[in-house]
């Protein structure tokens, strides 16, 4: 996804969406996740992706792969169920909340190691810190929603990883990664 020609079309976009959806709302009734064959051969190729759930804005559950385990649909598919059902942060999602839920979709580049902290651009990339054991992944748009510097954003990619707020400034293995982000507010 680092050309514009392999960027999502609309189209594409839409059909991820609904798959997300269609995803949830079965394996809230089946307890199976949903099987499905696409011809597309862009939502074939496997990609890191990112589902975000809200409700009324807040968050409701964010589960994704960074890196391109499998088949962009396949991966849109069971990410779509995680952020459902399995981010501990919250319960899990139930059918009566499925009509207030927004779900949003990042499609991730691959992630690659930068030398210094100057190099992340606020809004354009996502981040990935890690030190020993402890890792951190926030996508781009999260400090755009909370009005974060570069400072602020690195500082809370340490605490995601669980480390001290400042690792960043003793050093941290830092990775930046772009998304191709949207969601179904943006088809309203």
């Amino acid at each position: 996804m680092t050309e514009a020609s392999e960027f999502l079309t609309p189209e594409d976009q839409k059909f991820l969406l609904q798959l997300a959806r269609r995803s949830i709302a079965h394996f809230l009734k089946t307890r199976q996740l949903l099987e499905i064959e696409v011809d597309n051969p862009r939502l074939k190729e496997k990609q890191g992706a990112f589902v975000t759930l809200k409700i009324n804005g807040e968050l409701r559950g964010c589960i994704g792969y960074p890196l391109p385990y499998k088949p962009l649909y396949q991966t849109i598919v069971e990410m779509a169920v995680a952020a459902a059902t399995e981010d501990y942060r919250f319960p899990p999602v139930t059918e009566e909340e499925m009509q207030d839920l927004v779900i949003e979709i990042s499609v991730l580049t691959l992630p690659r190691k930068v030398k210094s902290p100057e190099e992340v651009v606020v809004g354009r990339h996502g981040i990935i810190i890690s030190k020993g054991y402890n890792k951190g992944l926030l996508l781009p748009q999260v400090p755009l929603e909370y009005g974060w510097d570069r400072e602020t954003y690195l500082s809370h990619g340490c605490l995601k990883a669980g480390l001290p707020a400042d690792e960043w400034k003793r050093g941290v293995n830092l990775e930046v990664f772009e998304a191709q982000v949207f969601s179904e507010q943006d088809s309203d």
